[in-house]
C-alpha cells in the first residue's frame, strides 16, 4: 500500500482508539460496567476493578 494509505489508517485507528478509552471512562463514572470479548468469551468489567464471566 501507499504511504498515503497508512498515514490515513493509521489516524483513524488512533481515532477509534480516544473514542473508546472516552467511552470507557464515562462508563466508570456512571459506574458502568465495560464489556469486552476475548476468545468468544464476554468479560465484564465492573466499575471496582472487579471482573465477572456472567451476565449482570
Amino acid at each position: 500500500m501507499d504511504e498515503v494509505y497508512y498515514k490515513e489508517a493509521f489516524k483513524m485507528l488512533r481515532l477509534a482508539n480516544r473514542g473508546a478509552k472516552k467511552a470507557q471512562e464515562e462508563n466508570r463514572r456512571l459506574g458502568l460496567p465495560n464489556v469486552y470479548s476475548i476468545e468468544g468469551k464476554t468479560i465484564f468489567v465492573l466499575p471496582d476493578g472487579k471482573i465477572k464471566t456472567e451476565w449482570l
